[in-house]
């Protein structure tokens, strides 16, 4: 894997240095409050999917960073829609980071967040019944007591964080803050990814850039609610392997409350 921005210090793939992804992608420092970091990954004609995954996207590259950004989050938030057609299952416990997560507070493995509004969700997967971090289901005032009930009983935890049926993004980041979860990791998909965006909580999004194309009827990365105004994010760096090409864009008046300009392209401390 080589760095393409910012340069190198000197030209060539034989004179860069190596690429330590822990921290190429370490987060702010805790003292600079929540900080929402989405990972998607996109096809040459824009597609965030393919046969309704993202797995036929991906590349052996592609799965390390998914595995390093994991390994760095408190909390991976994700819709219940990915939850089903990815099959998704708790996070893992990396030996590798183990130290670093020790050191820093956080739990062995990250918790999942699933954001639900009906709960119709099997709660007899590993998900719910073998994580490590119990995983968390963030859902409505108004969700079905029964599914509630099931969800609690399979060792979940429900958070509120929203009237009604749905979640308000503002308010799940806030609630997730409050119980020590500050780096956060959005994994989509693209409808819920899109609410969140709109809401202007999004500080950070990784966007790899896969080398094929697919066609199709397929939803971008955001295929939900627009924006009154288009949001300007910086870019931070650009990683390549194999073709594939590995983003970081940070809003941009994140970068400014860091104390960051954006042509420095840094952001962690």
């Amino acid at each position: 894997m080589q760095q393409l921005f910012p340069p190198p210090p000197l030209p060539g793939p034989a004179a860069a240095p190596a690429v330590d992804l822990a921290d190429a992608y370490a987060y702010p420092p805790r003292e600079a409050g929540p900080y929402l970091r989405a990972n998607m990954v996109a096809s040459l004609d824009g597609a965030a999917t393919h046969d309704g995954a993202s797995a036929p996207l991906s590349s052996t590259a592609d799965m390390r960073i998914f595995g390093t950004l994991r390994a760095l989050a408190d909390v991976v938030v994700v819709g219940a829609e990915t939850v089903r057609q990815e099959g998704y299952r708790p996070g893992k416990a990396r030996p590798s980071f183990a130290e670093r997560r020790a050191a820093d507070g956080q739990t062995p493995a990250p918790a999942i967040a699933v954001l639900s509004r009906r709960l119709d969700l099997d709660f007899s997967a590993p998900l719910f019944t073998a994580a490590l971090t119990p995983t968390l289901l963030l859902t409505g005032t108004g969700a079905d007591p029964k599914a509630l009930a099931a969800a609690q009983a399979a060792g979940a935890r429900v958070v509120t964080a929203g009237e009604g049926a749905g979640v308000d993004p503002v308010r799940a980041v806030r609630e997730l803050a409050a119980l020590g979860l500050t780096r956060l990791l959005h994994e989509g998909g693209p409808r819920v990814l899109a609410q969140f965006t709109a809401a202007g909580v999004v500080d950070e999004l990784c966007l790899t850039l896969a080398p094929l194309t697919v066609g199709g009827g397929a939803p971008r990365i955001m295929d939900g609610p627009g924006q009154g105004t288009p949001t300007r994010f910086a870019p931070v760096s650009v990683l390549e392997e194999d073709g594939f090409l590995f983003t970081r864009y940070v809003e941009r008046r994140r970068l400014e409350q860091l104390g960051v300009k954006p042509a420095e392209a840094q952001v962690t401390a």
